[in-house]
Parts: C-alpha cells; structure tokens; sequence
C-alpha cells in the first residue's frame, strides 16, 4: 500500500511478532497505522461464551485498523498474527502528516477502505438472507478477487476461518464445502478449496 521507505522516512519502526501475538485489543486506544510487510493479521472479537468472529484477515502489503485512527475511536476489535508476521508501524500524527502532504495516498486509502465496506456490506446481506452454501461460495468469489499475488486458483483459508467470517458453525461449513464439491462448483485438492 504505501512505500516502506516512505513510512520509515516519516518514522514509521519494522517489527517481527510471533504467530499469536496480539498487537492490540478492542478497546485500546487507536495510537499507530500498521501495515505488513510479511505474514497475515486477524481483526477479531470474541462473544460472551469465547465464540470468535473474524472482522478481516489483512496480509502483505495491507494495512489495518486505520479507521480507528480516522474517527478518533477506540479498536473496535483485536488485531492478532495468524502467523509470524513482519510489520511497520507509524504514530498516529506522523502517519496523518505524511497524509497532508502525500494527497494521492488519501485517495488510495479511501479507495481500499471503500473496497472493505463492500466486502462486510457483501457479507452482512450473506449472513441475513442466504443458505450456507451461497454464504461461502460468495466469500470465497470475493477471497479470490481480493488476492492478487496468488496465481493459482486455490483459496487459502481454513474451514474455521470461513465459519467465523459467514457466521456459521465449522460443521456446517465442512457439509457445505462437501456439497459444493458435488455440485462442482468448486474442487479440494490436497485438503485445500480450488475455484
């Protein structure tokens, strides 16, 4: 998303966390812009009973948690490494400096953010009004779109993880792919999901 270089230049500091590692939770205080540089982050909540609900899954060269920073609110979940994952990240003043004087950036922020608010309008109506099976097929359609540095055409996704993003219990999910499978509608090669 934006330079490396240029985040360093305005003095953005490169860590290295480890799978599992929580770099915020809902609640705290939005103080930096994050953005990978390697691996994947979850943004996710949990329910009373410790029932999880994935909100994003954001990898290479994707940067989460700014709205936060653009309305002036708390995380409005947590943000935890699916693996080790290298990132950058910039303190809030900084990051909106670097904003004020790079305006092409704005428009390409407002372009990815605009491109999130689809994806969970996409799914919200998913979750409301279709069967199971609709659900996962339009998640992994929108899955496919979305990942660009895949040539192949397999998903990378765990079951669990598309019941958590559709709202939907992991048996269910394995039934469903399994029907899909017999529909054709999509292929599991080596226990992974090909379109």
């Amino acid at each position: 998303m934006i330079n490396v270089e240029l985040l360093i230049k305005f003095g953005a500091v490169r860590s290295e966390l480890a799978k599992g590692k929580l770099l915020f939770q809902e609640g705290d205080e939005a103080f930096f812009y994050y953005q990978i540089i390697s691996g994947s982050i979850k943004m996710n909540n949990y329910d009373e009973e410790g029932n999880e609900t994935i909100q994003g899954i954001f990898k290479n060269d994707q940067s989460f948690g700014e709205p936060a920073i653009f309305g002036n609110f708390e995380y409005p979940a947590n943000a935890e490494c699916i693996t080790k994952t290298s990132i950058v990240k910039l303190e809030k003043n900084r990051f909106l400096e670097l904003l004020k004087e790079n305006p092409t950036i704005c428009i390409e922020l407002l372009s990815t953010l605009s491109k999130r608010l689809r994806f969970k309008a996409i799914l919200s109506k998913e979750i409301k009004s279709y069967d199971a099976e609709h659900r996962i097929m339009t998640l992994l359609e929108i899955l496919k779109s979305n990942n660009t540095e895949q040539a192949e055409s397999f998903i990378d996704v765990t079951r669990q993880t598309i019941a958590n993003l559709t709202g939907l219990r992991v048996e269910t999910v394995i039934r469903a792919i399994k029907r899909l499978e017999e529909q054709k509608k999509l292929r599991i090669i080596n226990r992974k999901i090909h379109l």
